[in-house]
């Protein structure tokens, strides 16, 4: 079954996909971040939400 583009939360919380907006603009309002430093943070630790939570913390 197909992602719910109307939801305002992941469809999975553990991993962030950044090929998706509405994803794009939970994560990047949960963590009141850019989506640039977002990004940066994917790619510096991968798609798992709490290694990125830990990483936009240092």
């Amino acid at each position: 079954m197909a992602d719910d583009k109307n939801l305002r939360a992941p469809q999975d919380s553990a991993r962030i996909a950044m090929g998706e907006d509405y994803e794009v603009r939970y994560w990047t309002e949960k963590f009141g971040v850019s989506e640039d430093r977002l990004q940066e943070a994917v790619d510096a630790v991968g798609h798992s939400a709490d290694a990125i939570e830990r990483y936009l913390r240092q």
